[in-house]
């Protein structure tokens, strides 16, 4: 096997889970696995969560048709944009829609009735994401040509935060309130709203638990990492994926000898460098040349040189690393948070770009 691979632990997966599901009681639990399941691999992680969660939640409709492809029999809601073409494949693989325009609205129904089948459907509300989903003022109108739709079911209603892991959270709380105006149209209508109603994200799940409804979406906090380093941590989760490495080849370099692509880094002093078989086609990002870290026989020694494609080098100075000595590129002391940090984004990006030529080896 390639010696640069991701090991995921499917029981921290499931024991951050179940952490989860204890402090939102009574509501369900939606996992998230889009983007392969954040970088973790779907193949691996949704066969083995599917038994413990109540719904499972995705980007596209593609994702949805290789989940039930595995075998999945869950509810899953595709929760991203969908083009009206694309709707019959809802009813042909047992999805769930977001629908999140009239014209949608319309689409599904047509669908429904030509397959002769109920279609299952949650009403996406934009209470402020300003993305996808009917603004909140024209949501009545919405609802009740919702209503009028009767090869439809109308099993959801819900809505997406913008800013549920800030310190303030004065924009997400607007949000709320007005995802519950539309909620109080059912009242006005003198009908039930829909069976579940979800808003709760990582971030709400920590920090709001007014917002838990029926539903809650975890979706970075399930693979045990926090939405943002200032969040109210409030439930316990863990990482569940470390990226391991090994050391390909090791050197001494001579001073004045400039290291790798652009010649950006050299050292002053004779001083030993070893390579490692990963680079920024496997999501270790090119721009965190000279200034990320890896962990090689348990100590930690900086990135230098431009990051490769295929490979980057580490100065491990008078240490005797060899070829074959295990590197420690995520987790055991380097979060995701680092890498972020290191490459100038969030950890959502540093998960979801580990490239899918990077075996996946689950453990239990």
């Amino acid at each position: 096997m390639r010696p640069t691979y991701l090991e995921v632990n499917l029981l921290q997966l499931k024991q951050n889970l179940e952490n989860i599901r204890a402090h939102v009681a009574p509501a369900k639990v939606m996992a998230v696995l889009k983007a392969n399941a954040y970088g973790h691999g779907v193949d691996g992680v949704a066969p083995y969560i599917a038994p413990y969660v109540d719904y499972i939640g995705v980007a596209i409709v593609e994702e949805g048709i290789h989940l039930r492809e595995l075998g999945l029999d869950n509810p899953i809601l595709v929760m991203g944009g969908t083009l009206p073409e694309q709707v019959p494949a809802f009813a042909q693989y047992d999805l769930t829609l977001a629908v999140s325009s009239f014209e949608l609205l319309d689409a599904a129904e047509q669908v429904a009735q030509a397959a002769k089948k109920k279609l299952k459907i949650h009403l996406k509300i934009d209470t402020g994401m300003e993305r996808t989903g009917v603004h909140e003022y024209e949501a009545e109108a919405f609802i009740e040509k919702s209503l009028m739709c009767r090869h439809l079911d109308i099993e959801g209603i819900f809505t997406h935060f913008a800013n549920s892991e800030s310190n303030d959270l004065t924009h997400a709380k607007l949000q709320l309130e007005r995802f519950q105006e539309v909620l109080n149209i059912y009242e006005k209508l003198s009908v039930a709203h829909p069976r579940i109603r979800h808003t709760a994200n990582s971030g709400a799940i920590l920090q709001i638990p007014e917002s838990y409804f029926d539903m809650v979406r975890p979706g970075v906090m399930f693979y045990g990492i926090y939405p943002e380093c200032d969040v109210k941590k409030t439930i316990e989760v863990k990482p569940a994926l470390t990226w391991h490495s090994r050391v390909v080849y090791s050197k001494i370099t001579q001073p004045g000898r400039p290291v790798s692509y652009g010649s950006l880094w050299q050292s002053e002093v004779p001083t030993r460098i070893a390579t490692i078989p990963c680079g920024y086609a496997d999501g270790y990002f090119r721009r965190m040349t000279n200034r990320a870290q890896v962990i090689i026989n348990g100590k930690k020694y900086p990135q230098v040189g431009r990051i490769c494609m295929d490979q980057f080098m580490v100065n491990v100075g008078d240490d005797d690393v060899k070829v074959g000595d295990e590197v420690i590129l995520l987790g055991d002391g380097i979060a995701a948070e680092d890498l972020a940090d290191w490459a100038g984004t969030n950890e959502y990006e540093v998960m979801t770009n580990i490239g899918a030529r990077v075996p996946r080896v689950y453990i239990k």
